[in-house]
Order: C-alpha cells, then sequence, then structure tokens
C-alpha cells in the first residue's frame, strides 16, 4: 500500500474513531440529563431541575457535529459494509439522544412547578424505574463507544421490565386518585414523568437496536419484549 493510500485509511479510520467519541459524549451528557431529572423529582434537587434543561444546547450543538461529520464521511469516504452501517446508524442514534435530553428536562421542568413530594404518595416505584431506566441508557451508551452487539442485546430484552414499572405505576397513581381527589394534580405530574421516563427507555432500546444492527448487519425482531399491558394506550389496562 502507498504512503498517500495509507494516509487515506488512517485518516478515515481517524475520522470514525471522532465519530463514535462524539456519540459517547452527547450520550454521557443526556445520561448526566436524566439522572439530575429523576433528582429533582424523588429528591426536589433544585439545582438538579436547573441542570438538566441547562444542557439543551451542548446536546443539541453534539447532534449537529455528528450530523456533519456523517454526512462528510458518506459523501467523501464511500464507506462500505459495516462502515456504512455504523455512519448511517450515528444520523439515527443522535437523534434518539436528542429526545432523551428533551424528555430529561421535561422531567425537570415539571419538578419544579409543584411539590411532588407527597407523604402519602410513594416514589419508590418510581425512583426504581428511573434506576433502571439510568443503567439501560448508560449499557446502550457503552454499546456505542464499544461497538457490542451483546449488550445491545442486554438493553433490548430490558424493555420489558420498563414497561412493567411503568404499568405498576399508572395502576398506583390512578388508584391513588381515585381515593383522595386532592391527589389528581400531584399525581397528574407524577404520570406524566413516569410516561417521559418510559419514553427515555424507549429511545434507549432504539439505540441499541442501532448498535446491533451497525456491528451484525442483523435486525432484531419488530415486537419487541414488552412487560404486561405496555400502557402506549391508558385505555388497554384495566384499572383498579
Amino acid at each position: 500500500m502507498g504512503t498517500d493510500s495509507a494516509h487515506t485509511v488512517k485518516s478515515y479510520e481517524q475520522e470514525l474513531t471522532r465519530l463514535r467519541a462524539l456519540m459517547t459524549r452527547m450520550g454521557g451528557i443526556v445520561e448526566s440529563q436524566v439522572a439530575q431529572a429523576i433528582a429533582a423529582v424523588t429528591e426536589q434537587d433544585e439545582q438538579a431541575a436547573q441542570a438538566a434543561p441547562a444542557q439543551d444546547a451542548q446536546v443539541d450543538a453534539l447532534e449537529r457535529e455528528v450530523e456533519t461529520l456523517s454526512i462528510r464521511l458518506l459523501a467523501l469516504r464511500g464507506p462500505m459494509a459495516s462502515d456504512l452501517r455504523e455512519i448511517v446508524a450515528a444520523l439515527k442514534i443522535t437523534g434518539d439522544l436528542e429526545r432523551i435530553g428533551d424528555y430529561a428536562s421535561s422531567i425537570a421542568r415539571r419538578s419544579r412547578k409543584f411539590d411532588l413530594i407527597d407523604g402519602n404518595i410513594s416514589l419508590s416505584g418510581l425512583s426504581a424505574m428511573g434506576r433502571l431506566v439510568q443503567d439501560n441508557l448508560r449499557r446502550a451508551i457503552d454499546a456505542i463507544s464499544q461497538q457490542d452487539a451483546d449488550r445491545a442485546l442486554e438493553v433490548w430484552n430490558s424493555d420489558r421490565e420498563v414497561d412493567e414499572y411503568y404499568t405498576a405505576m399508572f395502576r398506583a397513581l390512578v388508584t391513588y386518585m381515585m381515593e383522595d381527589p386532592r391527589k389528581i394534580t400531584t399525581c397528574t405530574h407524577l404520570l406524566f414523568i413516569a410516561k417521559n421516563l418510559e419514553r427515555i427507555g424507549d429511545h434507549a432500546t432504539n439505540i441499541a437496536e442501532r448498535v446491533y444492527y451497525a456491528v451484525t448487519g442483523a435486525t432484531l425482531p419488530a415486537l419487541r419484549p414488552r412487560g404486561g399491558a405496555a400502557l402506549s394506550d391508558p385505555d388497554e389496562v384495566q384499572l383498579p
């Protein structure tokens, strides 16, 4: 291989490495936003509630940077096979990460509007669901940086448990509202927060699917594992 060819290959590999690094950095910021949003709700942490939305601009800037680099690679490098899959996946993954950041910011902002801590309403289910969603997101981001199909598959399979938490929370919060109408406002906000967490879990699963395809060239089943009634439509669940 000539010197020019070797240089071209090295430069191309460096750009692919930079693409992964940008996605990983973006994922790290989004992961921080999710952690702050959960703390804002479960601990009524005012500083965390302000910090999560404040990072939106960084996430948006990184999304644009990944998009610019991906288009450059597609236009100038003519990638094939796994490289082509990875670059196309990057464009979609950053969209998922940006949406996760938006959901986290929404949770954080909602936590500031009302006092969501009520001694008679347990937040243990919300906390557990938040930890699971955070863990899935962290593993999805690790799968991006390591191009790890096995880890991506673990995240995909965990989507069922997220659904189960959401279904249980939905039922519990509706029960609170039926038993004491004074709790309707608080429980309604908590329902929106739980739904946002469920959507964050869905986007983490999207990321896992894209990583799995980029690495293996195979697609996961279109029908994801789902826990109980997943409540894409609340009418699907029998209320207490």
